[in-house]
């Protein structure tokens, strides 16, 4: 059985091979703006599963009998959306609206399966995050590092951003942007065990 992955972020993917999956990476060319402009007024839960499935589905003909995963993170502060920032300012800006404070990492996912039948379903894992009240100086030299410009939320908890994380409510995978449980359960409701996906097994 074939999983593939339609996404480029590095830490999904690293999350995957820690797990025992070595996934097939298919990154798809979908324009985000465009799917959420068609799709109106969402709520940000929603707004990561219907780009989850744009991306899974963009992907999936490429990979006949596959089970493709489609993923996408954003963070909400204050009612407010926050994806990747544009620059350093922007990064900057953010991290001094979000110290001190908490807000909710939502991360989607949808999982087309290409057997017989190709179907998808998929769900929004959501965990709220715990932010330190970092000073403007440990702000700058995080963004200076040029990672919370490529990261929804502009942070990362499994990398130089960790340390700026005080804790976590939920799953803390769903932060690094795929939750293994949630993804152990739409693949069960398909009938595919999780381990039998396994194939970096320690020695």
């Amino acid at each position: 059985m074939t999983l593939v992955l339609a996404s480029a972020s590095p830490a999904r993917l690293a999350t995957l091979r820690a797990a025992g999956i070595e996934p097939v990476v298919s990154v798809s060319d979908v324009d985000e703006p465009a799917v959420l402009a068609a799709a109106g007024d969402v709520a940000p839960a929603e707004a990561v599963l219907l780009l989850a499935r744009a991306k899974a589905e963009a992907v999936a003909p490429a990979h006949p009998g596959a089970l493709v995963l489609g993923c996408d993170s954003m963070l909400e502060l204050d009612g407010e959306v926050l994806g990747k920032p544009a620059d350093a300012d922007e990064a900057v800006a953010r991290w001094r609206a979000m110290r001190g404070r908490s807000g909710c990492l939502h991360t989607g996912h949808w999982l087309v399966d290409g057997r017989a039948a190709p179907s998808g379903a998929g769900a929004t894992s959501t965990t709220v995050v715990h932010f330190a009240d970092v000073g403007d100086e440990e702000i700058a030299a995080y963004v200076a590092t040029r990672e919370p410009l490529w990261v929804a939320g502009a942070f990362t908890i499994d990398g130089l951003g960790g340390a700026y994380i005080t804790g976590v409510e939920g799953d803390h995978h769903g932060v690094v942007g795929l939750s293994l449980p949630l993804l152990r359960t739409l693949l069960g409701e398909r009938g595919v065990a999780w381990h039998s996906l396994w194939t970096l097994l320690p020695d």
